[in-house]
């Protein structure tokens, strides 16, 4: 059967205390919303559809992709009535997958399992048992362990609430039936909300089976409402990603000081120091060691490559045998051949390095090219801005450019050049030549310093 799959996002989430809508409460960078749809894709369902309300354009605006539908709910009058306002957009021959925007963590391969179960006379649904179910429904079940009914926290009784199973609010169902179901809730209960787990009787009611898979982890399907619940949220996802990396072969120093807020691929042998950022798509070639306190986004490294301590990385490349850092800064469109040395205090961006070329010290290398073996001195900054344009500035093999130098792009330096400490160069240097530009240096003779007036 043709898979549909509802997300409900439309809360306000007032415990959040913000103008943000909760679904777009950041986890790893991304929206949690974000994180449901990229799982739900996984499925590759016949149509994603979000019922969205509070901060209803902004949310959509964060999601512009055009096959996302979009379904209004105008007032929040709970899951149930939320449900009913999509169900006539899906053919009663579908499947319906139902998800929450603020149930980042759930896996593909156990919603993939939900959608298995469900069928002609099968009604699935999602579960897990809670050292603490405070706040979730109840699963009820009778003396032969089948489902009942479900009963949530505000209208349990002493002894339902007891019950640890609680139910995620994730089911499965034929399109057809759980049409049928919704048209008949009711709001008798205390919140005078329509719920959608009020379904679940209906269907046992009919005869159906309802079957409750029990989620492998709890924190798989923990939901967010509040900042607290935000952070555990966070925390989880961090061990999650800090195990596929090491069950991929990366040594992390300390697993629990590594943030993954993207894509990473990496080779053999790959190192990663204490509290390492990792945002985007980045790739490690093998034996990569990143030091600590290092931000790498949208970035590749070549094998053998090393970023010491307090480094920044995005939009960059490197390829084999870089040395970056410590406390070195490369943006976007930096790209490093072999060998290139990148040291403390230096910021490259939109530039290319050719093979063993190093700047090691304090220097600004922006719209550049160089070509292999440049040396780049302490001080040395590429002039590429005037006030309007970017300019670049080339600098061919072999050059030497010595400390304090300012190259006034656009400008030249010839292959095997050396520039003398201290110059500002505005026209072209030529090839293997010793180009300088200096004021004549003076003494003053009885000069004296000034001296403070007396009081």
């Amino acid at each position: 059967m043709p898979l549909a799959i509802v997300i409900l996002a439309a809360g306000q989430g007032k415990r959040m205390r913000s103008h943000l809508p909760k679904v777009l409460q950041p986890l790893a960078g991304r929206p949690l919303l974000a994180h449901v749809v990229a799982t739900a894709r996984r499925l590759q369902p016949a149509a994603i559809h979000i019922v969205y309300g509070h901060g209803g354009e902004q949310v959509r605006a964060a999601l512009p992709d055009p096959d996302l539908r979009w379904v209004l709910q105008a007032e929040q009058l709970g899951t149930g009535h939320a449900l009913q306002q999509v169900m006539p957009a899906i053919p009663p021959e579908h499947t319906v997958l139902v998800l929450y925007g603020d149930v980042p963590l759930v896996r593909a391969e156990t919603l993939a399992a939900l959608v298995a179960r469900a069928g002609p006379t099968t009604l699935a649904l999602l579960s897990a048992v809670l050292p603490d179910p405070a706040g979730y429904g109840r699963v009820i079940r009778d003396r032969g362990g089948r489902v009942v009914r479900i009963v949530e926290h505000r209208d349990a009784n002493r002894k339902e609430l007891a019950v640890a199973e609680v139910n995620t609010g994730l089911l499965a169902a034929p399109a057809a039936a759980l049409g049928r179901w919704l048209s008949g809730l009711g709001c008798d209960n205390a919140q005078r909300e329509y719920y959608l787990t009020d379904c679940i009787g209906t269907a046992v009611r009919e005869g159906w089976v309802v079957e409750a898979i029990v989620a492998v982890s709890a924190a798989e399907v923990l939901g967010v409402n509040d900042r607290i619940q935000l952070a555990e949220v966070e925390a989880a996802w961090r061990r999650a990603r800090a195990l596929e990396l090491m069950q991929a072969g990366v040594t992390l120093v300390d697993p629990g000081r590594v943030d993954v807020r993207g894509t990473v691929s990496c080779g053999q042998d790959v190192v990663l120091d204490v509290d390492v950022i990792l945002a985007g798509e980045v790739r490690l070639g093998d034996r990569v060691r990143i030091g600590p306190h290092c931000l790498l986004a949208d970035c590749t490294l070549g094998a053998d490559t090393e970023v010491r301590a307090n480094c920044v990385i995005e939009g960059a490349s490197a390829e084999e045998r870089c040395q970056i850092g410590p406390f070195a800064r490369l943006r976007p469109g930096t790209r490093l051949a072999a060998g290139v040395h990148i040291g403390n205090f230096v910021e490259v961006k939109n530039s290319v390095l050719g093979p063993d070329s190093k700047a090691n010290h304090l220097s600004y290398v922006g719209d550049a090219d160089l070509g292999a073996r440049v040396n780049v001195g302490a001080g040395t900054v590429t002039c590429n801005y005037d006030g309007a344009n970017k300019h670049r500035t080339t600098i061919g093999a072999g050059a030497f450019i010595g400390s304090g130098t300012m190259l006034v792009a656009p400008v030249t330096v010839g292959d095997e050049a050396t520039i003398g400490a201290g110059s500002t160069i505005t026209h072209p240097a030529p090839a293997g030549k010793l180009t300088l530009e200096r004021s004549r240096q003076q003494t003053i003779e009885g000069w004296r310093r000034p001296q403070k007036k007396p009081k």
